[in-house]
């Protein structure tokens, strides 16, 4: 993480204005997210370096060359200066060659897909280290989370153990949604019969929003999910009591399930079937229907 008190100071700079404003975005409690706050501020600052002197410049020399400054030199002659041109262009090839890095850089380190290498700045990951597998599908217009390992299923809340990699597999039932924890990382897309993928590990516990950040229908702004960050003896508490309240979520009951509705309440599952994302991705969830990657195998296989 970048100089954080430098980054937390700067955050509180725009406060005054910004007084009913969340920002969660440049303070996240996620390695991934913080990273992205810094690499915001980077990219400022490279930028200011520019736009502070050419404002500054505007006022001065509407100043200096005001029509009553009589001290001011008049030199209708002048039409080049060396030093002039070198800095006009100069530093802002410089700027562009330090953004380009930086975004290099950063869209390699930053990459949804990477496997995490450390928890925070101070604490890195083993190498064979397995992270928390959620399965995440958008529906219309509420999201379900499915764990995998534990054996449960949660509709329109997100529970994740502090300082524990986490690995999203997302899709989508049918609508193209964003899925997106403004505390923990950036956006993804989730989209029928694909699969993104997200890393990313939470530091701080807490209770967090989330929810889709791309239109959808008529029910996009009840899009909306809570995600907790707990210790690890909270995450088995929550497993264990999704459960004992839950029900089974097989394949009639995701059809269900699927149907278009908004505002839905929390509720959970204690049994998912086995296969059921599999079929959700490769959207076979009907009984009979041949599933895509079925069929691109047949395909392949005539060729």
């Amino acid at each position: 993480m970048l100089f954080p008190r430098f980054r937390h100071g700067l955050t509180l700079l725009p406060l005054a204005l910004l007084g009913g404003c969340d920002m969660v975005v440049m303070d996240p409690s996620g390695d991934i997210a913080a990273q992205q706050a810094d690499l915001i501020i980077v990219s400022t600052l490279l930028m200011l370096i520019v736009i502070v002197p050419v404002i500054l410049l505007t006022f001065f020399f509407a100043w200096r060359y005001r029509q009553n400054n009589k001290d001011a030199t008049y030199d209708p002659e002048w039409d080049h200066s060396a030093k002039l041109e070198l800095v006009i262009w100069g530093v802002p090839l410089l700027i562009i060659m330090a953004l380009g890095l930086v975004t290099w850089i950063s869209t390699h380190k930053l990459d949804p897909y990477r496997p995490l290498d450390r928890i925070d700045t101070n604490r890195p990951l083993a190498a064979d280290h397995e992270p928390l597998t959620v399965e995440v599908v958008s529906l219309d217009w509420k999201w379900l989370f499915i764990y995998p390992e534990q054996g449960v299923a949660s509709v329109n809340e997100l529970v994740t153990p502090v300082d524990v990699p986490i690995r999203f597999h997302i899709t989508s039932s049918f609508t193209m949604n964003s899925f997106y924890i403004p505390a923990l990382a950036g956006q993804i897309y989730a989209m029928g019969g694909m699969q993104t993928t997200l890393n990313a590990v939470i530091n701080e516990p807490g209770v967090y929003e989330g929810f889709s950040a791309n239109y959808s229908g008529a029910g996009f702004s009840d899009m909306r999910f809570k995600y907790l960050g707990v210790p690890d003896d909270e995450f088995q508490a929550w497993v264990d009591k999704a459960k004992q309240q839950g029900s089974i979520l097989d394949r009639p009951e995701y059809l269900k399930l699927a149907k278009p509705s908004s505002d839905e309440p929390v509720s959970y599952y204690s049994t998912v079937a086995p296969d059921l994302y599999h079929a959700i991705l490769n959207r076979c969830v009907v009984e009979g229907k041949m599933c895509m990657d079925e069929m691109i195998t047949r395909t392949d296989s005539r060729d």
